[in-house]
C-alpha cells in the first residue's frame, strides 16, 4: 500500500472534479448530476449542484431494498437508564417514516427548520432522519443547554416546530427539559407553531394546550411518509457552534457534498466496512454525533452505537469496555478528555483487562487537543492504532488524519498527521504568506474546500465571508494555529482567537465576559481559557470591582458562576475567577488577554511594547501564583 495516501492526496487537489466525481457514485440519486462543482459564487463553491438525492433513502431505505433489512442499523445502550435496544434497518425505516408521517402531519415541509433540543435517545436520531426524510431542515441544539441559549437558536433558524423530550440524565442526576424550553420560547422572539414532547419514564413533563403534544400519541396516528427528492445543495441541517463574539454561528450543511464526504471518509479515512460496527461517543448535539453517529455510519451501511452515558462514573471506567466487548465494536470515535477520565480513574488500566476486546481495531480522538501523555497511555493498553486526528464542526469531517483506509502512515504523537484528500492545509503568517516548516503560524485551506464542509452561515453570507474568508482571500481560515514539519504532518496548537476548548466543547470566552460583567459589582474583566491536565482547558475569569466595593472572592465566585451556568450551560465549567486591581492593556485600551493566557500557562511571553503599564502583568502574575498557576511567572 506504500505511496497510496500521497497518491490519493495528490489526485484529490490536482483534479477535485474528477476525484468527487468519482466518489459521488457511492451514492444514490434520483438525478445523478452532470457537473461536479459550481464557483461562479466562489468562495462559496457549490457541489453535484444539477444532482437530487435524498439522505435518509442513502441511510434506510436503500439498504433495506438492497436486502439488508435484517442487519442491525442502531444499538443503543444506556447505561444511566440500564437499557440496550437494537434496531434493523427495516424496524429504523419504519419509525423514522411514521414520525415523518407525524412532521408531515404538522405542516412541516421542504425547507421548514425544526429544532431538535433533545438527549441521546433512539426518537434523536429519528427524528433527524424524518426531518431529511421530506427535506426539512434540522438544527440539532444540546440538550439541556440554557434557555438564553436555545430563545436565540430559536430566533435565528426560525422553526415551525421544536422536538423536544422530558428529561436528559447526566450520570444520576434528571435535568427536566421542559422548563428550559417553556422559558426559552418565552424569551425568544419567534414563536413556534408547535412542540412535540417525548415522555421518559425518569419524568413527565407538563403538556402546554393547544401547542404541545405528546410524542407517542402522535405517532400512533400517523401514517407514514415516504422520502422527498432534494437539490444537493438543499440544506440538509444548521449546527450553531460558538463564535468569538456571544452570538453563536449556524454552519449550514448541504445534502450531497455531505453524503459524499461521509460515504468517502468511512472506509479511506475510518477503514471501516459496511456491517461493521462503528461507535461515536459524543452526542447527538455536537457535529461528531450528525457525521458519525448517524449520517456517516447509516449511509455506509454499518451499525453505529447511541451511548447515553459516560466514560466514567455509569457505572465505573471500565463502561467503554463492556461496550466495544458486548457490541463487538471495530472503531470507536470519541474526544481525549474521555480517555484523560478513564485514565484518571484506573491509571493501571486493569477493568480492559477483564473484557475481551479482541475486535477492537482502532481508536480515533478528535475535538480537542490530544496530549502525549494520553496519547501513549492508551496505545501501551490497547496496543492498536490511536489516531488523532483534527476537524471543525465548519468542515463535518476531518481535514487531517492518519487515513487507515488508505495507508496506515507513521505516527508522531502530537499530530494529526497529515491533511486528508481534498484538504490543501498551509501554514501563513499575519499577512498570508507561507512560513517554512517547522514555523507557528496561522492554519489556512486553500479552496475549494471539499464537499461535506460548510455551504454559509444560516442567512448570513456576508459574516460567513468575513470570518472565514476575507483575511485571506482564495484560503479558508480556521481559527487555529499551528506548524508544518518537514515530513509535512501538521501540528494544531489551538485557537488564536477566543474560544476555548472545555472536554471537546468550543465556547466562547467572549460570551462568558458579557455575562460576568453584567454582575452589579463588577466595573470590567477578562475570561481567559487556561491550560488543564483534564479538560484541556477551563475558563478563568479576572475581575476588576467597581469602586468601594469589597467583596469575598470566593461568593463572588459561586454567583459568576451560577450566572454562567443560566446563561451558557453547565458545559461552561466555569468555577474560578480572581478579583484584581487593574488588567493589562495596551495603550488603546485593548485587554491582553494572549499574554496573560502564557503567563497563566507558565510558557514564555514578551511583554509587548504597546502595554500600557508593564507592572500589571506582574500583579496578575502573583495572583495567578497563588491559584497554583504561573509558577515561573518572573520570566
Amino acid at each position: 500500500m506504500s505511496g497510496e495516501y500521497q497518491k490519493t492526496y495528490d489526485f484529490s487537489i490536482n483534479e477535485p472534479e474528477l476525484f468527487w466525481g468519482e466518489a459521488a457514485q457511492g451514492i444514490q440519486w434520483y438525478r445523478k448530476p452532470t457537473r461536479v462543482m459550481d464557483s461562479t459564487r466562489a468562495p462559496f463553491y457549490r457541489w453535484f449542484p444539477d444532482g437530487e438525492l435524498n439522505t435518509c433513502y442513502n441511510a434506510l431505505d436503500w439498504h433495506v431494498e438492497q436486502g439488508r433489512g435484517d442487519q442491525l442499523a442502531l444499538i443503543y445502550d444506556s447505561p444511566v437508564t440500564n437499557t440496550v435496544q437494537r434496531f434493523t434497518y427495516r424496524e429504523l425505516l419504519e419509525k423514522v417514516a411514521l414520525f415523518a408521517g407525524v412532521l408531515k402531519a404538522n405542516g412541516v415541509g421542504k425547507g421548514d427548520r425544526v429544532i431538535i433540543y433533545m438527549p441521546v435517545i433512539p426518537a434523536t436520531a429519528i427524528a433527524m432522519l424524518a426531518c431529511a426524510r421530506i427535506g426539512a431542515i434540522h438544527s440539532v441544539v444540546f440538550g439541556g443547554f440554557a434557555p438564553h441559549e436555545l430563545a436565540i437558536r430559536i430566533d435565528d433558524a426560525k422553526p415551525r416546530l421544536v422536538l423536544s423530550a422530558s428529561c436528559g440524565i447526566e450520570i444520576d442526576r434528571v435535568i427536566e427539559y421542559k422548563p428550559l424550553l417553556d422559558k426559552a420560547i418565552e424569551m425568544a422572539v419567534h414563536k413556534p407553531e408547535g412542540c412535540i414532547i417525548f415522555q421518559r419514564e425518569q419524568v413527565t413533563a407538563t403538556l402546554v394546550p393547544g401547542r404541545d403534544q405528546n410524542w407517542e400519541e402522535a405517532v400512533c396516528a400517523a401514517q407514514p411518509a415516504d422520502c422527498v427528492p432534494v437539490q444537493s445543495t438543499d440544506p440538509l441541517y444548521i449546527l450553531y457552534t460558538s463564535g468569538t463574539t456571544g452570538m453563536p454561528k449556524g454552519v449550514v450543511r448541504d445534502n450531497g457534498g455531505n453524503a459524499v464526504a461521509l460515504k468517502w471518509s468511512m472506509k479511506n479515512v475510518y477503514d471501516i466496512e459496511p456491517g461493521e460496527v462503528f461507535w461515536g461517543a459524543s452526542d447527538l448535539g455536537w457535529v461528531v454525533g450528525h457525521s458519525y453517529i448517524v449520517y456517516g455510519p447509516l449511509i455506509h451501511g454499518c451499525t453505529t452505537i447511541l451511548y447515553e452515558g459516560k466514560p466514567v462514573g455509569t457505572p465505573d471506567a471500565g463502561a467503554f469496555w463492556r461496550v466495544i466487548s458486548e457490541h463487538g465494536v471495530k472503531a470507536l470515535f470519541t474526544a481525549p478528555t474521555s480517555f484523560r477520565a478513564i485514565k484518571r480513574e484506573d491509571p493501571e488500566g486493569l477493568l480492559a483487562k477483564k473484557y475481551d476486546l479482541s475486535r477492537f481495531k482502532y481508536l480515533y480522538l478528535a475535538g480537542e487537543r490530544l496530549d502525549t501523555d494520553t496519547y501513549h497511555w492508551a496505545s501501551d493498553l490497547l496496543k492498536i492504532p490511536v489516531v488523532d486526528h483534527w476537524w471543525q464542526t465548519e468542515t463535518g469531517w476531518p481535514v487531517a488524519s492518519n487515513c487507515m483506509g488508505l495507508e496506515v502512515l507513521p505516527i508522531k504523537p502530537g499530530s494529526p498527521t497529515k491533511p486528508v484528500p481534498g484538504y490543501k492545509v498551509s501554514i501563513v503568517d499575519g499577512y498570508g504568506n507561507e512560513v517554512p516548516p517547522g514555523q507557528e503560524g496561522l492554519v489556512v485551506i486553500g479552496l475549494p474546500l471539499p464537499p461535506g464542509t460548510m455551504s454559509t452561515l444560516w442567512q448570513q453570507d456576508q459574516k460567513c465571508l468575513d470570518s472565514y474568508f476575507v483575511q485571506f482571500p482564495g484560503r479558508y481560515l480556521t481559527g487555529d494555529g499551528g506548524f508544518i514539519d518537514s515530513d509535512g504532518y501538521l501540528y494544531v496548537m489551538g485557537r488564536v482567537d477566543d474560544v476555548i476548548n472545555v472536554a471537546g466543547h468550543r465556547l466562547s470566552t467572549g460570551a462568558m465576559e458579557e455575562v460576568v460583567a453584567m454582575h452589579p459589582d463588577v466595573a470590567e474583566c477578562a475570561v481567559i481559557g487556561v491550560a488543564d491536565e483534564f479538560k484541556g482547558q477551563l475558563p478563568l475569569g479576572f475581575v476588576v470591582l467597581k469602586a468601594g466595593v469589597q467583596r469575598d472572592s470566593k461568593e463572588l465566585v459561586e454567583e459568576l458562576s451560577q450566572m454562567i451556568r443560566e446563561q451558557i450551560g453547565a458545559v461552561a465549567s466555569f468555577k474560578q475567577a480572581l478579583i484584581v486591581k487593574r488588567l493589562p492593556k495596551t495603550r488603546s485600551g485593548k485587554i491582553l488577554r494572549g499574554v496573560m493566557r502564557k503567563v497563566a500557562d507558565d510558557a514564555p511571553y514578551t511583554v509587548p511594547s504597546t502595554i500600557d503599564d508593564p507592572g500589571t502583568l506582574d500583579e496578575i502574575g502573583e495572583s495567578l501564583t497563588e491559584l497554583g498557576y504561573a509558577k515561573h511567572h518572573h520570566h
